[in-house]
């Protein structure tokens, strides 16, 4: 079961309005109101979403909770994951702690730190339906929340050169760019930040590299408890999904993404009954079957998107895992 920290329960209620029934709101998803706060304590990210939505269109001024949930989130609330974040030397190393740890707070939810001659891209990768409004509330608080951290931690003026959103503008984006103070795009290819080099460079104002080597040490405990037989292989296998259109990945690549050495990704993937190779051909597979099933793509298209450099080698792989050309898969499916 897909889970989130009840942190963030927590954080939408205080920002909602006092009109509402708080109360009965954390009940809803098994929150005690009466308990202290404990980010330990996770919820079904289902029930999270369908919460988020329901408080939103409660509260008179819904629409704008996401951004004001963002806006109040602060390193300490996120305990020893928000002490790695602030301690790191510079915001890239903040922002890499992110995406090495971000399992301890969510199992929904990972990032990816890409570099453009523009500047440097973070994102945030959420499977799920855009269409529905707590998972685009979710996506807009987790968005808002890493520009109040990286605002916090950083020695300069955090300001994103844009921000992009995957679902569709909500009416105006006039309250949006107020709150980013950059341009937002909706229906775009992607949830991130666009941040300018030189901002992920700056120095953090309490970077200590002694700091981040011990939280680094805890958190690889932490996540170590989250790393179970079936979540290391399903993490891999869809990081490889993303990232099939530009290449067959490295394991080394895949290895970094989460923090590790190529040869402890195969260590672990081989105690657990896989091997690199064989996800990598799995993922190819599910990735070629979803899309032509649900989508109009040519096979062309389909055979890029899915790492092959032409189309005639995806039919013959493609046939020797399905027992049948694309085509005759797509008319059947």
């Amino acid at each position: 079961m897909e889970q989130i920290t009840s942190l963030f329960v927590h954080k939408v209620i205080a920002q909602a309005d006092d009109s509402l029934d708080k109360r009965a709101f954390l009940r809803s998803v098994g929150v005690d109101p009466d308990v202290p706060i404990d980010p330990k304590f996770m919820v079904a990210a289902i029930d999270y979403y369908e919460f988020f939505a329901n408080v939103v269109r409660a509260d008179p001024n819904g629409r704008e909770l996401p951004l004001r949930v963002g806006a109040t989130m602060r390193c300490e609330n996120y305990g020893a994951f928000g002490l790695a974040w602030k301690s790191a030397l510079n915001l890239r190393g903040s922002c890499e702690r992110a995406v090495r740890y971000a399992r301890v707070l969510t199992s929904v939810t990972s990032y990816e730190i890409r570099e453009t001659d523009e500047g440097v891209y973070m994102s945030l990768h959420r499977d799920g339906d855009r269409s529905e409004l707590g998972l685009r509330l979710s996506n807009e608080a987790s968005i808002a929340s890493i520009a109040a951290i990286s605002q916090e931690v950083s020695a300069s003026t955090f300001q994103p050169l844009a921000i992009y959103f995957k679902h569709e503008c909500p009416g105006s984006a006039a309250s949006h760019e107020h709150h980013f103070g950059c341009p937002v795009h909706f229906a775009e290819k992607m949830d991130a930040l666009l941040i300018s080099h030189d901002t992920m460079r700056a120095a953090n104002r309490v970077g200590d590299p002694d700091i981040v080597t011990f939280l680094d040490s805890h958190l690889d405990e932490q996540l170590s408890k989250f790393d179970d037989n079936a979540s290391l292989e399903r993490r891999v296998r869809k990081q490889l999904s993303r990232l099939l259109s530009q290449g067959i990945p490295t394991v080394s690549s895949i290895a970094s993404h989460f923090g590790m050495s190529g040869r402890t990704l195969q260590r672990r993937l081989s105690d657990r009954g896989y091997s690199f190779q064989s996800l990598v051909d799995e993922s190819r597979r599910e990735l070629a079957e979803r899309l032509l099933k649900d989508t109009e793509y040519s096979l062309v298209d389909v055979a890029f998107m899915t790492g092959f450099s032409d189309q005639s080698a995806f039919n013959r792989a493609f046939k020797r895992w399905a027992g049948q050309t694309p085509r005759s898969f797509r008319i059947g499916a």
